[in-house]
């Protein structure tokens, strides 16, 4: 199994990218090989958030030229995680019929990287 900090490797900083970080939105980096299940198992331990979603691309290394030297940039998946902006402790029903709550608290933002509000 990786460590969360194996599978999020960095945040994408961009135009696009800060502004869907006010509508929950948050874009990484993440490790050519992670799941979706392990992108989001991540996220929740390392930033203390709920996700409700995962959605992944991969990117081909593109072809750049410097003189005479040709070769491929590096090839990359890139992470849009969407974590919940209004989290309720969640309520199920225990042994004996009792409704309890869970412990848990998370954040409504990740504020590491200057995204909160």
């Amino acid at each position: 199994m990786k460590s969360a900090y194996d599978v999020i490797i960095r945040p994408v900083i961009s135009e696009k990218s800060t502004m869907d970080a006010a509508e929950g939105k948050y874009t990484f980096v993440v490790a050519r090989t992670a799941s979706k299940p392990e992108i989001r198992q991540a996220c929740e331990k390392l930033f203390s958030v709920k996700v409700l979603k995962v959605n992944t691309v991969n990117y081909d290394g593109k072809q750049k030229r410097m003189g005479v030297h040709q070769g491929l940039t590096s090839a990359w998946k890139k992470a849009v995680v969407t974590i919940d902006t209004d989290p309720q402790p969640e309520s199920y029903m225990a042994k004996g019929g009792k409704s309890t709550q869970t412990a848990r608290r998370y954040k409504a933002s990740i504020e590491e990287f200057g995204f909160g509000q």
